[in-house]
C-alpha cells in the first residue's frame, strides 16, 4: 500500500512540475475561494459585560478534543498575569485588563479568529486550504496544506497557530467557529457555555443592530463603535466596549479589506519567479506522503 502511495506521489510531483513550468504569470495568482451570504452568522462580544470566568476556554477544548483539564481550575485568574494569545493548544482565550478608574471592575475580553468576510490567510494561502463557508466560518483542510504558513503572516488579527511540537504532521489551529456543531443547529460552545450571556449568536446583520440599539441606550457604557463592523472589510465577530480597543490590544486597522495587501505581495513574489511554486508542490507531495502513513499505521 506505501509503495503505491509512494508511485502515484512521484507520479502527482512529476505531473505538477511539468505543469507548473508551462504556466504564465497570470496563473500563478492566488484564486479566492469564500462565499459570502447576507444571512451568515456572527457572534457579538459584550466586553462590559464578562466576567473572565474563562468558561468559554473550557468549552473551546472540550469541544476541540484538546486536553482541557478540570473546568474548576479555569477558576485560577492568576493566567491574567500576562497577555495570552490563542495557539495550538487553546483556540481562545481571555485577558484581563486593569480599568483606569480603580473604583471600576476590570475589562475582559475573549480572543478567538474572527471570521472575516475577507480573509487575508485564504488570499494568502497558495493551494487553497482555507475556504469561507457560506455561514461564516473561515475553515481550515488538513488534507491540502503544504505547511507555508503564509497564513500566519497575512492574518491582520495574528491568530494562526503552527504545531511547531509535532515533526511529520504538524497543523495550523484556530477556532473553527464550531461550525460541526452549529450545521447541527447547536450554538458554539463558548456561547453556550457563557453564564452571564456576554456572547450573542445570531445572523451578522441583527447584531449589528442590536450592537447599535445597545450603544443608542447606554452611551456613558459603551464608546461609539462595533469592532468588526466595517474592519478590513467586516469580521463575523464583533465586539463592543466601553473603552478604546486600542487599549484592549485589538489592533487598528482600516476598512480595507487584508486580502488586497498579501495578494499584492503574492502576485509580485510569483509574477516572474515560477521555481517557488515548485518548490511549494514538492513539500505539499511531501506532506501528503506522510499523512498517507500516518493512516496506514493507524488501519
Amino acid at each position: 500500500m506505501l509503495k503505491q502511495d509512494r508511485r502515484s506521489f512521484l507520479k502527482t510531483s512529476a505531473l505538477i512540475g511539468a505543469g507548473i513550468t508551462g504556466l504564465k504569470s497570470k496563473d500563478t495568482k492566488a484564486q479566492t475561494r469564500h462565499v459570502i451570504s447576507e444571512d451568515r452568522m456572527g457572534v457579538l462580544v459584550d466586553t462590559t459585560v464578562c466576567i473572565g470566568c474563562r468558561k468559554c476556554e473550557w468549552a473551546c477544548k472540550t469541544a476541540h478534543d484538546l486536553p482541557a483539564g478540570d473546568i474548576e481550575s479555569y477558576e485560577d485568574r492568576s493566567v491574567y498575569e500576562k497577555m495570552r494569545r490563542p495557539d495550538d493548544k487553546a483556540l481562545t482565550v481571555v485577558n484581563e485588563y486593569s480599568n483606569p478608574d480603580p473604583t471600576k471592575l476590570p475589562t475582559n475580553v475573549k480572543v478567538q479568529c474572527m471570521h472575516c468576510d475577507e480573509p487575508a490567510c485564504l488570499s494568502a494561502c497558495i493551494v487553497g486550504a482555507f475556504s469561507k463557508d457560506e455561514s461564516g466560518s473561515v475553515v481550515w483542510d488538513t488534507e491540502k496544506c503544504i505547511g507555508c504558513r503564509y497564513c500566519m503572516i497575512a492574518c491582520p488579527f495574528q491568530i494562526p497557530a503552527f504545531e511547531y511540537d509535532k515533526a511529520l504532521q504538524p497543523d495550523i489551529k484556530k477556532c473553527d467557529f464550531c461550525i460541526e456543531r452549529t450545521t447541527q443547529g447547536q450554538l458554539p460552545a463558548c456561547v453556550e457555555i457563557c453564564p452571564v450571556e456576554a456572547l450573542t449568536y445570531g445572523r451578522r446583520k441583527d447584531l449589528i443592530e442590536v450592537a447599535r440599539k445597545k450603544i443608542k441606550n447606554y452611551p456613558d457604557r459603551y464608546i461609539d463603535s462595533i469592532l468588526g463592523d466595517t474592519e478590513v472589510g467586516g469580521t463575523s465577530w464583533m465586539y463592543l466596549s466601553g473603552r478604546d480597543f486600542q487599549e484592549l490590544d485589538f489592533p487598528k486597522l482600516g476598512e480595507d479589506p487584508a486580502p488586497g495587501v498579501s495578494e499584492s505581495i503574492q502576485h509580485g513574489i510569483f509574477a516572474y519567479f515560477v521555481p517557488p511554486i515548485s518548490l511549494y508542490a514538492l513539500l505539499g507531495g511531501v506532506m501528503w506522503l506522510n499523512k498517507k502513513k500516518e493512516k496506514s499505521k493507524e488501519e
